[in-house]
């Protein structure tokens, strides 16, 4: 989600510098629902939104009724089901919906409030804002990080912790690197790239796309002086085993939620061993290691590597279990 939430909230820092907003975060849910708790979306005031609050059962509506002159204090809870604000068409799970809107006017307050969303945001720290409706937010703190947005109420505060970004740590690069960094940004992970081979950088720097943190060091060496947090990805995928070998050595040492390795069955089995006997790893260790990498799709290019391999990491992520046919 939070490369969704940056989106909404560059359009949002684009909007009120010449025109109010309307910025809304879905809290709560009753039934299934497409928008998770913590979703965003804001409008303007000629209708124009960006995100999503429920999929697009209770937008025409929601949108109609700002038109109509509706939600103008600085904060308020509304709901769409169950006895409340009744939408064009049932929600889908026949439902409930509640939604924080913040009304925004163009002053210099509001602008710098979301500027340092934004900020946070992109720097891949979790954010956690807190108000007493109907009062504007009278607290931004940004916090290290949080694998999930969590939303918490009482009689008479919200607070709501927006989730930071998962992080990729790409140990060297590869053709299934490249599009794995690709794959990774789009899917708003912030992605670290680990290659300290000049040859190898000066080969793949053209074809990098997006805006990945290229660090020219050993990955076993930038874990061993960073960390990670636990909301992180470690993978290696340059089929070089002084390289891949000292990655998985050092990755089982972090928190990391996911830790793979790209190789054949054979060679993954190999690795293992060496790992093992050489390594020294326990048998603890080594259950941690994808290895082969990713989900079985029958991948053959590098894309379709790197899809295998990403589908695989959101799956853990997500908490996830997937059957596929061998």
């Amino acid at each position: 989600m939070q490369s969704l939430d940056i989106s909404v909230i560059s359009q949002s820092a684009r909007w009120i510098n010449d025109q109010p907003i309307w910025l809304c975060t879905v809290l709560s849910t009753f039934g299934s629902s497409p928008r998770p708790p913590g979703t965003l979306m804001v409008i303007n005031r000629d209708g124009h939104f960006c995100g999503s609050l429920s999929g697009g059962c209770i937008e025409d509506d929601f949108i109609q009724r700002i038109r109509d002159g509706d939600f103008r204090q600085p904060s308020q809870v509304v709901r769409y089901g169950d006895g409340g604000l009744t939408p064009d068409r049932a929600l889908p799970c026949g439902g409930v919906l509640d939604i924080l809107i913040e009304y925004l006017a163009p002053t210099a307050a509001n602008q710098a409030y979301i500027a340092g969303i934004g900020q946070s945001l992109n720097r891949h720290f979790a954010l956690k804002k807190r108000i007493t409706p109907p009062a504007a937010c009278h607290s931004l703190t940004q916090e290290t990080w949080r694998s999930s947005t969590i939303v918490e109420r009482d009689a008479s505060e919200i607070v709501i912790t927006l989730a930071c970004a998962p992080r990729i740590i790409i140990a060297g690069l590869s053709a299934v690197a490249v599009f794995c960094a690709e794959f990774a940004s789009g899917l708003g992970f912030e992605t670290v790239i680990c290659e300290p081979r000049e040859d190898i950088l000066e080969n793949f720097r053209g074809q990098i796309s997006g805006s990945p943190i290229l660090e020219t060091v050993f990955p076993a060496r930038y874990l061993e002086q960073h960390g990670c947090h636990a909301n992180t990805a470690i993978v290696a995928l340059t089929h070089d085993p002084r390289m891949d070998d000292l990655t998985m050595m050092e990755a089982v040492n972090t928190d990391a939620f996911y830790i793979g390795v790209m190789g054949s069955l054979r060679n993954s089995q190999n690795r293992i061993r060496r790992l093992e006997t050489t390594g020294g790893m326990t048998a603890e260790e080594l259950t941690r290691i994808h290895a082969p990498i990713g989900i079985d799709i029958g991948s053959k290019t590098p894309a379709e590597i790197a899809l295998a391999v990403m589908a695989d990491i959101v799956r853990v992520k997500n908490q996830r279990t997937v059957s596929v046919s061998r």
